[in-house]
């Protein structure tokens, strides 16, 4: 099975996902994976037609020919599929530069639309796999590729040579991910609101109480925690203990306890001067119970007793 854009895009968001489409399986009840997707693909036009005008009419689209790609004569290349060994890609725009030597070979650029303003990593990273497949089919290195993006089509050049190592490192993972029968581990992460496979994913997660239900534990927390045989949310849940008093703590805190605080709060209702007055019969002298607290304003207590005239 060839490596793919789709793939490599899958596997930096969610090895689950890679597996998933390796076995062409298709996502349903996502509008923002839906939206993503329109939104790419639009932007992707868009950007392929305004390229294509600036061409002067050296422009093709479609598959490029291996064998006649060292000799071409255009300029400009858009939504071309490219394939070399096991590896395929479908190219948004590739540029031809001929070269001001007449010995020296063109050089061949290839370009990528993003919708967003802000670009990331494996946007990059994809850049880098079109340019590995590109330079496998030409037969000698592609440094740089073009990324443009935003609203203002702004245009980033990238150094693809710098990212092949690691690029070449994620194919090998991809390579051994599909050629496994069994599904990689079941892992929620951040990029599940906008992945088609959410409805299902968490599905699973929840039958099986998956520690990544948890979305403030980190991927390295949760393997150390899967080393120690804790598998579930429920498990580490009995692992809980309550926090230990710094030993310079003025007043350090003891353990709650309700039982204990519900009896000294009764203790505190019931031994009152108020309470004992309620409890006391008419007439009762009630100097006593009010030694230690000032004098109250004029009153009367229950069964008509004055206090303070």
């Amino acid at each position: 099975m060839a490596i793919t854009t789709d793939l490599v895009q899958a596997v930096l968001e969610c090895p689950t996902k890679c597996f998933l489409r390796s076995l062409g399986e298709t996502g349903v009840g996502n509008t923002c994976a839906d939206w993503v997707c329109a939104q790419s693909t639009a932007y992707q036009r868009e950007g392929s037609t305004r390229l294509k005008g600036g061409a002067n009419g050296e422009c093709v689209t479609g598959p490029l020919d291996r064998k006649k790609l060292k000799s071409a004569t255009w300029r400009m290349a858009a939504e071309s599929k490219v394939c070399a060994q096991d590896l395929a890609c479908t190219l948004h725009a590739v540029e031809r530069v001929r070269s001001d030597s007449p010995s020296a070979p063109a050089q061949f650029i290839p370009t990528r639309f993003i919708f967003t303003n802000k670009l990331d990593r494996h946007d990059k990273l994809l850049l880098a796999f079109d340019a590995l497949v590109l330079s496998e089919t030409l037969g000698r290195e592609v440094v740089l590729g073009k990324i443009i993006h935003g609203e203002g089509c702004v245009t980033l050049k990238v150094k693809t040579s710098v990212l092949e190592s690691e690029v070449r490192s994620i194919t090998a993972k991809i390579a051994t991910l599909i050629s496994d029968k069994k599904p990689p581990d079941l892992v929620l992460n951040r990029h599940c609101p906008k992945c088609e496979f959410r409805d299902s994913c968490r599905h699973k997660a929840t039958e099986t109480d998956d520690l990544s239900l948890l979305a403030g534990i980190s991927e390295d927390e949760r393997d150390r925690h899967r080393n120690k045989g804790i598998f579930t949310v429920t498990q580490l849940s009995y692992t809980f203990r309550p926090r230990r008093a710094p030993k310079r703590a003025k007043k350090p805190a003891s353990p709650h306890d309700y039982a204990s605080t519900t009896s000294i709060s009764r203790r505190r209702a019931t031994s009152s001067p108020l309470a004992r007055a309620s409890r006391c019969p008419p007439g009762a002298n009630l100097t006593e119970l009010h030694r230690d607290r000032p004098a109250p304003p004029c009153g009367i207590l229950p069964h008509g007793t004055v206090l303070h005239e």
